[in-house]
């Protein structure tokens, strides 16, 4: 049975909560692999490249908190660029560095995105293509992925993700949306993977 790899984050800065970890540890599937992965710049890369050896998926969707996005939202593109408004969870700040000194400035998602996006708001969940994954950790783990899997056939990319109901009072006045929704849009996509993979 082929695999699928999600991942997900742990709580970073000041929160208690992130929503891509709680989808994670939610979603049900004999063929799915899922971690949750170190806020950390070079750890959480290295440990996805470890993942993907180790399981040989053939998908893999990473998951992310995106703060102000009231939608699920499957990044297109990752940039070649670490620029950390605030310190990671072991308090690296990298300002400006090419993630890939000899990469190119941007890798496209491999994964049927606009597909993802009609399907999930079909189910009545809110959905839509983004264009920046910015540049924490997030994009780090994108464009990573993107240019390990350059070569292969395995489809890959990256989805941010609301923050969630829970997290209404860390974060006052900012969308959110239930887990149990985010899950089923994550399960939604991970279905469409699993047509376009078999």
């Amino acid at each position: 049975m082929s695999k699928i790899l999600v991942t997900g984050f742990e709580p970073f800065a000041t929160s208690s909560l992130n929503p891509s970890g709680e989808i994670v540890k939610a979603l049900i599937g004999d063929d799915l692999v899922t971690a949750i992965l170190p806020v950390v710049f070079g750890q959480a890369s290295a440990q996805l490249r470890e993942l993907i050896d180790l399981h040989k998926p053939s998908a893999v969707l990473c998951l992310g908190q995106a703060e102000g996005r009231s939608a699920m939202t499957p990044e297109r593109i990752a940039i070649n660029l670490d620029n950390a408004r605030i310190a990671d969870n072991a308090g690296n700040q990298p300002l400006e560095q090419k993630i890939n000194a000899d990469g190119p400035d941007g890798h496209f998602s491999t994964l049927p995105i606009e597909k993802m996006v009609a399907s999930m708001k079909a189910a009545g969940i809110p959905a839509s293509i983004s264009l920046s994954a910015g540049t924490f950790v997030c994009n780090h783990i994108f464009y990573v992925l993107q240019d390990y899997l350059k070569d292969s056939p395995i489809k890959s990319g990256f989805m941010h993700v609301p923050l969630m109901d829970e997290q209404r009072k860390e974060f006052p006045n900012l969308p959110t949306m239930p887990v149990r929704q985010m899950v089923a849009g994550v399960q939604i996509s991970l279905d469409l993977l699993r047509v376009e993979t078999t």
